[in-house]
């Protein structure tokens, strides 16, 4: 793949917190069923995953907020349950109910039975949606690829699906620890692998979403999370060098966790909407950028109301470099695309005059 010369690198800057400009935006589903042009690729697929598995739609899909929006990042449209499904587990999506699968795992024997897939061989349909978005972007943003983490992961595989209350794989974890671990163990290998393949692929920053970790007490969030978003982040860095792309880690609910996940090597955290960015930036001060954090359902609100929220949040980072703006989480299907304009706008506007100071 011939390189490019980036023509927007303010996400690259700030991740390296140095000067920007603006602040630069991009925003968690920024691909996804608000928008009305998804929703007719969707129905042109036929259904979820034959979306993510058709290169050229999963392009299309992924390119579609950046033909809306003046967004500083493209963010590869896929799935985070695309590793259990490679390992055989049948990942199905039902509407009402969420993703699914047929053969989840909840026994040791199950467990052992797991191997590592091949990014190029299991999930080649991945690596080839990035090498074609990539090709497709021509340099205009940079493309963020992403996994879900070991944990995050394993509570969608023990539990069979989406949970309220994860009693199954907080079960496994009490009374099988050691299970447990050997699971983590392997998906913490076949996400690492994972994202090198994207990175080869031509993915420029790289991220991990940890869902999950906030459900999980102290103790066992340093024992069953922490310890592999550390090995992921470690592994990256030591085998890509200076090829490695900044790494970003986000745990929804973890915020107890900052000054820990900052000590793992990652470029940059995400926070969600239940701590302030000024608070956030205190705790760990130069170590790490972040990236957040306005609560989605403030997309629900009106134009001038959403303005002054993004504002707020500017306003808790200040002109200090190292900060992304994103939500707290995912923009939801009912949000109004218009809506979803007005806070792009709003982080360009208000965001140069703080940088300007």
């Amino acid at each position: 793949m011939p390189v490019l010369p980036l023509q927007n690198d303010r996400l690259l800057r700030a991740l390296r917190r140095q000067p920007v400009d603006r602040t630069p935006v991009w925003l968690m589903r920024q691909a996804g069923r608000y928008l009305p042009e998804y929703r007719a690729t969707r129905q042109k697929a036929g259904d979820f995953m034959a979306l993510c598995r058709n290169r050229e739609l999963a392009c299309e899909v992924t390119l579609q907020p950046l033909a809306r929006y003046p967004l500083d990042a493209a963010i590869l449209f896929s799935d985070i349950l695309t590793i259990p499904d490679a390992m055989g587990l049948g990942l199905g999506f039902a509407e009402g109910r969420g993703p699914f699968f047929d053969h989840p795992v909840r026994t040791a024997a199950e467990i052992r039975k797991l191997g590592v897939p091949d990014p190029e061989d299991d999930l080649g349909y991945v690596m080839e949606a990035v090498r074609l978005i990539r090709s497709e972007l021509g340099g205009k943003v940079p493309l963020i690829g992403f996994s879900g983490s070991p944990w995050t992961l394993a509570t969608y595989m023990v539990e069979g699906g989406s949970s309220g209350d994860f009693r199954h794989v907080k079960g496994l974890m009490f009374d099988d620890p050691e299970s447990l671990s050997r699971l983590l163990d392997v998906l913490c290998t076949s996400v690492t692998e994972y994202l090198k393949g994207q990175c080869a692929a031509g993915a420029q920053v790289l991220m991990v979403f940890d869902t999950w970790g906030g459900v999980l007490d102290p103790i066992n969030f340093k024992r069953f999370s922490l310890a592999y978003l550390e090995r992921i982040v470690q592994t990256l860095k030591r085998d890509l060098g200076d090829a490695s792309p900044p790494v970003v880690l986000f745990s929804k609910g973890a915020h107890l966790h900052l000054e820990s996940m900052a000590r793992t090597g990652a470029d940059a955290l995400g926070v969600d909407w239940t701590i302030g960015l000024d608070e956030a930036r205190e705790r760990v001060g130069n170590h790490v950028a972040l990236q957040g954090n306005l609560d989605p359902t403030v997309l629900y609100a009106s134009p001038p109301v959403i303005r002054d929220q993004v504002g707020r949040v500017l306003n808790e980072f200040g002109a200090n470099p190292g900060h992304i703006f994103n939500l707290g989480h995912g923009l939801q299907p009912h949000m109004d695309p218009e809506h979803v304009g007005a806070c792009v706008a709003a982080v360009h506007e208000l965001s140069a005059a703080i940088h300007a100071r």
